[in-house]
């Protein structure tokens, strides 16, 4: 059992909305059991987050390991990884940073004007690569609607409609999360085309629920878009939070937008205790 009665210092940050609790383990190290990354994730009683993440020293610039708001493990998270790096630029004056996670070897870059790009990597357009539970055509998966497939490190079920505000979300959400298509579960996006290169986009991830944004999202709708022949490979997409660029690249998606580090808290030794309790 891990020694919690040490008080933990965090960052909590936000890329347009879409939230985390970051943890700097880059001179030490971090314990989280679920029972803590779940007391942390209460909203009302805890700090609350669409994901938290951890950063580790690795063979690059730093390694980022991320948890969703359930406890459930996440090799993806693009806001995140935008925010982390923009807390490395600040810190060491870098304008260009390489990060490992779990889906691979990320690149950043300080683009001036407040605004971070990361490149999260190629898509993922095989069925297996994604993954569905069976060979399938990716872009036109045999669900209502006829979405999209796509993974990003974590897996996406990308819907094109009318109006993606008109969307009741907070049932269409959790329905496609637990498709039997998706053995490990999906995040959903609904996307409406609002002019040239141009999408709408709303968001329930997986283990999360319902985002303000989503890094990875935005960059797995901008994918399935560009497939069906919507837009071209780069894209502006504006979500409940704010706007993200996305641009599909030989190199692999590039996502450009703003970052905010709100505050640096330290965990009390109650509270630890109490979700020590827990365990």
């Amino acid at each position: 059992m891990p020694d919690m009665t040490q008080a933990m210092t965090f960052h909590k940050m936000h890329g347009l909305g879409n939230d985390f609790v970051v943890f700097d383990a880059r001179d030490g190290t971090v314990d989280m059991p679920p029972a803590l990354a779940l007391a942390l994730a209460d909203r009302h009683c805890g700090v609350g987050f669409d994901q938290m993440a951890i950063i580790t020293k690795g063979e690059a610039d730093a390694h980022l390991t991320f948890l969703n708001a359930d406890g459930s493990p996440s090799a993806a998270c693009g806001n995140a990884t935008r925010c982390i790096a923009r807390m490395i630029f600040d810190e060491s004056g870098a304008d260009q940073l390489t990060l490992t996670t779990d889906r691979g070897v990320l690149h950043a870059r300080d683009q001036g004007k407040g605004l971070t790009s990361v490149n999260m990597g190629a898509p993922q357009l095989l069925w297996h690569e994604i993954p569905l539970s069976e060979d399938m055509d990716t872009l036109e998966l045999p669900i209502e609607g006829s979405p999209v497939a796509t993974g990003m490190g974590n897996p996406h079920c990308t819907f094109f409609v009318d109006d993606a505000t008109a969307v009741p979300l907070e049932t269409f959400g959790p329905r496609y999360e637990h498709h039997p298509l998706y053995p490990e579960r999906t995040n959903v996006q609904v996307a409406s085309l609002i002019g040239p290169d141009h999408l709408r986009m709303r968001v329930w991830e997986r283990g999360t629920g319902i985002t303000l944004a989503s890094g990875s999202s935005s960059c797995a709708t901008a994918v399935a878009a560009h497939r069906k022949g919507l837009t071209g490979r780069a894209v502006r997409i504006e979500l409940d939070g704010g706007t993200l660029e996305v641009d599909w690249r030989e190199d692999g998606v590039w996502m450009t937008g703003p970052t905010a580090h709100v505050f640096t808290g330290t965990l009390t030794e109650a509270f630890l205790q109490s979700a020590r309790d827990d365990i």
